[in-house]
């Protein structure tokens, strides 16, 4: 960035639109991370099969995967409050319809696509782009390491609150009273209002095309080995997150310890995040990078090989929730660095794409190898090998923006 463009960006840190943003945040994650609560009474009076309920549930990660990119284009086009209000508006109806589902059909479209759309739109993507384009590249690691922590504690604070409302006025109700809590999100996003081109950070690429935007991000090497990295990073959490509990019953651990090791997971994934923010914004976001994909590969490997107890559920969970979503303010600051803020909603979301992808398929593949051997170990040693793959991945990634003048000059 050239000094007399550095000159006309306030330094100080638009502290309203971070609260807000970590709000909405925090508010979207924190729903879809509670639907197990849902599942059985749900399915008690409804008469479903949880084939049913899953079929629903994939259709949200589905919705959500391929929603993300294409309201990050939106949002970088049209503004981010447009698409941030429409979110708070289909996650609500989504949860309605979820709630007053008289088919199995209607539950797909409503707590499936509806809320998977509803949180694609109020994402991870959406979010952090509109803290890029508002703040000075120099703060950005940290914070989308604030951004990635509060949709963190959505998912750890939810959880407790949805069982809480399930036990005192039933599951119907608490869907109602959380589709309510999603009518927050449009006044929220009011400071978030404006497009790529309304930001504090001006770029001279403001009039690239979304076409050429794609083209110049799929010929760019370092993006393309970033895009395959969040991949695994998707496998591996969906995998612990779906089957984890399964797993530690298989082994003959006490069912209580699932619930402590998810609880750890998340809570530990509060100070994961932020924590990567800040180093992310002091050292090499690649290297980064490399080193919590071959930590998450480590932990595993001896989780594995050495005596599991449930004093050693509990070491995994804490180590494991500190490298969880830490994977997320470095990838998104990265994007950020290679091609500016212009695009960065739908480049962003291309990323999360691919996450999504894994995620399915982490989720699927336990899941089918388990009933095909009767073991979940060899999608944990798949998972070891997809983590060293993805820190060799990342080692190369040069932290730069894409060799285009303008881009450079406005960086």
């Amino acid at each position: 960035m050239s000094q007399s463009a550095a000159g006309k960006i306030d330094s100080r840190l638009p502290w309203l639109l971070i609260a807000c943003g970590c709000l909405i945040a925090a508010l979207t994650f924190g729903p879809r991370s509670a639907m197990g609560f849902f599942q059985l009474p749900l399915l008690a009076e409804k008469g479903w099969d949880r084939t049913t309920f899953g079929l629903a549930m994939a259709f949200q990660n589905l919705a959500w995967g391929l929603g993300t990119p294409v309201f990050g284009a939106l949002a970088d086009k049209f503004g981010t409050w447009r698409v941030l209000a429409l979110s708070g508006f289909m996650y609500a109806a989504g949860l309605v319809m979820m709630a007053a589902a008289p088919t199995p059909a209607w539950l797909h479209i409503g707590g499936g696509v509806l809320v998977g759309l509803g949180v694609a739109a109020g994402s991870f993507g959406i979010v952090l782009a509109a803290f890029a384009r508002n703040v000075p590249a120099e703060s950005r690691s940290f914070v989308f390491g604030l951004g990635t922590a509060a949709g963190s504690a959505g998912m750890f604070l939810f959880a407790p609150l949805s069982q809480g409302l399930i036990e005192a006025v039933g599951w119907y109700d608490s869907l109602v009273a959380m589709s309510v809590m999603m009518l927050i999100i449009p006044v929220l996003a009011i400071p978030l209002r404006g497009n790529s081109s309304t930001g504090k950070i001006q770029e001279t690429n403001a009039n690239q095309t979304v076409a050429a935007a794609l083209g110049e991000a799929f010929a760019h090497k370092s993006y393309v080995l970033l895009v395959s990295g969040f991949f695994v990073c998707g496998f591996q959490v969906a995998f612990i997150t779906a089957h984890f509990p399964a797993y530690i019953s298989d082994i003959g651990i006490d069912a209580r310890y699932a619930v402590i090791a998810l609880a750890m997971i998340g809570f530990f994934n509060i100070i994961g995040s932020l924590s990567s923010g800040f180093v992310g914004q002091r050292y090499s976001k690649p290297m980064l990078l490399v080193w919590i994909y071959l930590g998450r590969s480590i932990l595993v490997t001896a989780f594995l090989l050495l005596p599991q107890t449930p004093a050693s559920v509990v070491v995994f969970s804490v180590l494991m929730g500190l490298l969880w979503l830490s994977t997320v303010p470095p990838t998104n600051a990265l994007v950020a660095i290679m091609f500016g803020t212009r695009h960065l909603g739908m480049l962003g979301g291309i990323v999360f794409l691919s996450h999504q992808i894994g995620s399915f398929l982490g989720v699927w593949l336990g899941g089918y190898l388990y009933d095909q051997i009767g073991s979940y170990d060899p999608v944990w040693w798949l998972g070891v090998l997809l983590g060293l793959f993805a820190a060799v991945v990342h080692w190369p990634i040069a932290e730069k923006p894409v060799d285009r003048p303008q881009v450079a000059a406005a960086e």
